[in-house]
Protein backbone atom coordinates (compact mmCIF):
# COMPACT_ATOMS: atom_id res chain seq x y z
CA UNK A 1 0.00 0.00 0.00
CA UNK A 2 0.79 3.28 -0.52
CA UNK A 3 0.21 6.66 1.58
CA UNK A 4 0.68 10.35 0.65
CA UNK A 5 1.87 12.53 3.33
CA UNK A 6 0.29 16.24 3.18
CA UNK A 7 1.65 18.41 5.94
CA UNK A 8 -1.00 21.14 6.94
CA UNK A 9 -0.21 24.58 5.49
CA UNK A 10 0.57 28.05 7.81
CA UNK A 11 -1.83 28.68 10.60
CA UNK A 12 -2.76 31.37 12.81
CA UNK A 13 -0.78 30.30 15.46
CA UNK A 14 2.36 29.18 13.05
CA UNK A 15 4.87 31.09 15.50
CA UNK A 16 4.42 28.28 18.40
CA UNK A 17 4.34 24.55 19.55
CA UNK A 18 0.95 24.07 18.56
CA UNK A 19 0.51 20.39 19.47
CA UNK A 20 -3.13 19.85 19.88
CA UNK A 21 -4.60 23.26 19.55
CA UNK A 22 -6.99 23.27 17.29
CA UNK A 23 -5.72 26.59 15.50
CA UNK A 24 -7.01 27.36 11.43
CA UNK A 25 -5.33 27.58 8.45
CA UNK A 26 -4.30 30.95 7.35
CA UNK A 27 -5.00 32.17 3.90
CA UNK A 28 -1.52 31.69 2.61
CA UNK A 29 -1.70 27.90 4.40
CA UNK A 30 -4.42 26.86 2.58
CA UNK A 31 -3.01 27.94 -0.34
CA UNK A 32 0.52 26.13 0.43
CA UNK A 33 -2.09 23.08 0.43
CA UNK A 34 -3.44 23.49 -2.80
CA UNK A 35 -0.46 24.18 -4.72
CA UNK A 36 1.19 21.20 -3.33
CA UNK A 37 -2.27 19.30 -4.79
CA UNK A 38 -2.57 21.18 -7.66
CA UNK A 39 0.63 19.84 -8.82
CA UNK A 40 -0.16 16.18 -8.05
CA UNK A 41 -3.32 16.05 -9.67
CA UNK A 42 -2.11 17.09 -12.92
CA UNK A 43 -0.61 13.37 -13.55
CA UNK A 44 -3.45 10.59 -13.30
CA UNK A 45 -4.89 10.98 -9.43
CA UNK A 46 -4.99 7.34 -7.98
CA UNK A 47 -5.68 7.99 -4.61
CA UNK A 48 -8.49 5.69 -2.88
CA UNK A 49 -9.62 7.73 0.17
CA UNK A 50 -8.33 10.54 2.22
CA UNK A 51 -7.77 10.24 5.80
CA UNK A 52 -7.27 13.39 8.32
CA UNK A 53 -6.22 14.27 11.69
CA UNK A 54 -9.42 15.79 13.34
CA UNK A 55 -8.11 18.81 14.00
CA UNK A 56 -9.28 21.63 11.56
CA UNK A 57 -5.87 22.96 9.94
CA UNK A 58 -5.79 19.20 8.52
CA UNK A 59 -9.41 18.21 8.54
CA UNK A 60 -10.94 21.31 6.83
CA UNK A 61 -8.30 20.95 3.89
CA UNK A 62 -9.03 17.43 3.36
CA UNK A 63 -12.84 17.67 3.73
CA UNK A 64 -12.66 20.12 1.12
CA UNK A 65 -10.66 17.70 -0.72
CA UNK A 66 -12.60 14.79 -0.83
CA UNK A 67 -15.69 16.79 -1.73
CA UNK A 68 -13.83 18.30 -4.82
CA UNK A 69 -12.13 14.78 -5.88
CA UNK A 70 -15.44 12.72 -4.99
CA UNK A 71 -13.54 10.64 -2.82
CA UNK A 72 -14.16 8.95 0.37
CA UNK A 73 -13.01 10.79 3.76
CA UNK A 74 -11.97 9.57 7.16
CA UNK A 75 -10.75 11.28 10.18
CA UNK A 76 -8.05 9.45 12.74
CA UNK A 77 -7.56 10.50 15.82
CA UNK A 78 -4.68 9.11 16.44
CA UNK A 79 -2.34 11.13 14.22
CA UNK A 80 -2.70 14.24 15.72
CA UNK A 81 0.83 16.17 16.21
CA UNK A 82 2.57 15.56 19.53
CA UNK A 83 0.70 16.87 22.76
CA UNK A 84 3.73 19.62 24.28
CA UNK A 85 1.61 19.72 27.77
CA UNK A 86 2.75 23.20 29.07
CA UNK A 87 4.40 24.44 25.44
CA UNK A 88 1.29 24.44 23.80
CA UNK A 89 0.74 27.45 22.40
CA UNK A 90 4.32 29.41 23.44
CA UNK A 91 6.91 30.09 20.66
CA UNK A 92 10.42 28.23 20.80
CA UNK A 93 11.82 31.76 21.04
CA UNK A 94 9.73 32.27 24.28
CA UNK A 95 10.90 28.97 26.08
CA UNK A 96 14.61 29.22 24.68
CA UNK A 97 14.40 32.30 27.09
CA UNK A 98 12.64 30.71 29.74
CA UNK A 99 14.20 27.39 30.08
CA UNK A 100 17.24 27.22 27.52
CA UNK A 101 18.69 23.78 28.85
CA UNK A 102 15.53 21.49 28.70
CA UNK A 103 14.44 23.16 24.88
CA UNK A 104 18.24 22.51 23.66
CA UNK A 105 17.96 18.79 25.31
CA UNK A 106 14.37 18.01 23.67
CA UNK A 107 15.59 19.13 20.33
CA UNK A 108 18.48 17.09 20.63
CA UNK A 109 17.42 14.40 22.74
CA UNK A 110 13.77 14.05 22.15
CA UNK A 111 13.88 10.02 23.34
CA UNK A 112 14.72 11.15 26.62
CA UNK A 113 13.28 14.72 27.39
CA UNK A 114 9.95 15.76 26.41
CA UNK A 115 8.02 19.05 27.23
CA UNK A 116 7.07 19.78 30.58
CA UNK A 117 3.30 17.57 31.14
CA UNK A 118 3.27 16.98 27.29
CA UNK A 119 3.79 13.41 25.62
CA UNK A 120 6.92 11.40 25.38
CA UNK A 121 8.14 10.23 22.48
CA UNK A 122 7.56 6.66 23.15
CA UNK A 123 3.89 8.01 24.21
CA UNK A 124 3.64 9.69 20.67
CA UNK A 125 4.92 6.78 18.81
CA UNK A 126 2.33 4.18 20.27
CA UNK A 127 -0.50 6.59 19.49
CA UNK A 128 0.42 7.06 15.75
CA UNK A 129 1.66 3.58 15.35
CA UNK A 130 -1.84 2.55 16.62
CA UNK A 131 -3.77 5.02 13.87
CA UNK A 132 -1.83 3.40 11.41
CA UNK A 133 -3.04 0.02 12.41
CA UNK A 134 -6.74 1.37 11.79
CA UNK A 135 -5.37 2.76 8.58
CA UNK A 136 -3.67 -0.41 7.30
CA UNK A 137 -6.58 -2.61 8.68
CA UNK A 138 -9.11 -0.04 6.50
CA UNK A 139 -7.91 0.13 3.67
CA UNK A 140 -7.45 -3.82 3.60
CA UNK A 141 -11.26 -4.13 4.24
CA UNK A 142 -11.92 -1.49 1.35
CA UNK A 143 -9.60 -2.78 -0.75
CA UNK A 144 -7.51 0.90 -0.60
CA UNK A 145 -4.48 0.75 -2.10
CA UNK A 146 -3.18 4.77 -2.22
CA UNK A 147 -3.90 6.74 0.68
CA UNK A 148 -3.83 10.72 1.13
CA UNK A 149 -3.06 11.45 4.85
CA UNK A 150 -3.37 14.80 6.17
CA UNK A 151 -1.50 15.16 8.87
CA UNK A 152 1.17 16.88 10.90
CA UNK A 153 4.96 17.27 10.94
CA UNK A 154 5.54 15.67 14.11
CA UNK A 155 3.82 12.47 12.37
CA UNK A 156 5.66 12.93 9.17
CA UNK A 157 8.71 13.28 10.78
CA UNK A 158 8.39 9.95 12.48
CA UNK A 159 7.19 7.69 9.99
CA UNK A 160 10.19 9.11 7.81
CA UNK A 161 12.40 8.37 10.24
CA UNK A 162 11.37 4.70 10.89
CA UNK A 163 11.38 4.15 7.41
CA UNK A 164 14.82 5.54 6.73
CA UNK A 165 15.35 2.93 9.89
CA UNK A 166 17.24 5.91 11.78
CA UNK A 167 18.16 6.57 15.51
CA UNK A 168 14.33 8.74 16.71
CA UNK A 169 16.94 11.23 18.40
CA UNK A 170 17.51 12.24 14.56
CA UNK A 171 13.49 12.80 14.37
CA UNK A 172 13.80 16.73 14.21
CA UNK A 173 15.94 16.83 11.24
CA UNK A 174 13.62 14.94 9.10
CA UNK A 175 11.92 16.87 6.74
CA UNK A 176 8.38 17.97 6.59
CA UNK A 177 7.74 21.31 5.68
CA UNK A 178 4.38 23.20 5.62
CA UNK A 179 2.45 22.37 2.82
CA UNK A 180 4.15 19.67 1.50
CA UNK A 181 3.54 15.97 0.59
CA UNK A 182 5.93 13.27 1.31
CA UNK A 183 5.10 9.18 -0.54
CA UNK A 184 5.51 6.19 1.92
CA UNK A 185 5.05 2.57 1.54
CA UNK A 186 3.00 0.70 3.73
CA UNK A 187 3.43 -2.79 4.72
CA UNK A 188 2.29 -5.33 7.57
CA UNK A 189 5.11 -8.11 8.33
CA UNK A 190 4.05 -10.37 11.41
CA UNK A 191 1.44 -8.08 12.27
CA UNK A 192 3.42 -5.39 12.99
CA UNK A 193 3.37 -2.25 10.37
CA UNK A 194 6.56 -1.06 8.21
CA UNK A 195 7.59 2.14 6.41
CA UNK A 196 9.84 2.08 3.33
CA UNK A 197 10.62 5.49 1.60
CA UNK A 198 10.21 6.10 -1.70
CA UNK A 199 10.77 9.32 -3.36
CA UNK A 200 9.57 13.00 -1.95
CA UNK A 201 6.85 14.21 -4.19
Amino acid sequence: MQIDLLRHGETTLSHTLRGHLDDELTEKGWLQMQSTIQQYITTPMDWDVIISSPLRRCRRFAEHLADQLELPMRVNDHIKEMYFGDWEGISTQAIYEAEPKRLANFWQFPTQYHAPNGESLIQFQQRVMCGFDEIYEQMQRHNWNKALIVTHGGVIKLLTCLARQQNLDDLLTMPAELGKLYALNLTQVDNQIHFSEKTAI
